[in-house]
Order: C-alpha cells, then sequence, then structure tokens
C-alpha cells in the first residue's frame, strides 16, 4: 500500500483505505472517493493532483490525496 500523492501520471490503482478525521473521510466518500473503487492520475501539477474517479475528474491537493492508501 501506498498514498495515491506517490502515483504516477496515468497510474490507476484501486483505493484500499482512506486516512484522517471522519469529516475528511466523509468529504473524500462525497468526491467519490471509496475504498474498493479505481482511481486514475490524469495530471500532477505543483502541490495539486488531477485525478479521475467514477467517471469524474477532480482537482485534489497533494496533501489531501496523501490520504488516500491505494
Amino acid at each position: 500500500m501506498m498514498p495515491l500523492g506517490m502515483a504516477s501520471v496515468g497510474d490507476t490503482n484501486i483505493i484500499r483505505k482512506i486516512t484522517g478525521r471522519d469529516e475528511v473521510r466523509q468529504h473524500l466518500a462525497e468526491l467519490g472517493f471509496v475504498v474498493g473503487e479505481a482511481v486514475t492520475v490524469v495530471n500532477a501539477l505543483g502541490g495539486s493532483m488531477i485525478l479521475s474517479v467514477k467517471d469524474s475528474r477532480i482537482a485534489l491537493d497533494r496533501a489531501m490525496a496523501m490520504r488516500i492508501m491505494v
């Protein structure tokens, strides 16, 4: 397992675990980041990552992406 923030552009991974406070996990779940879901790194620019999950593209800062374990 590794944090999603360490994944390379083009990588598709399965979400294994989401860490952080309940509010953080709930917010990520509302965006589609749930355990068992596939997530693809579309782009990584500076401190942000563009991620594709459930047919949506979502920008997350790298600190938030580090809470998602794949």
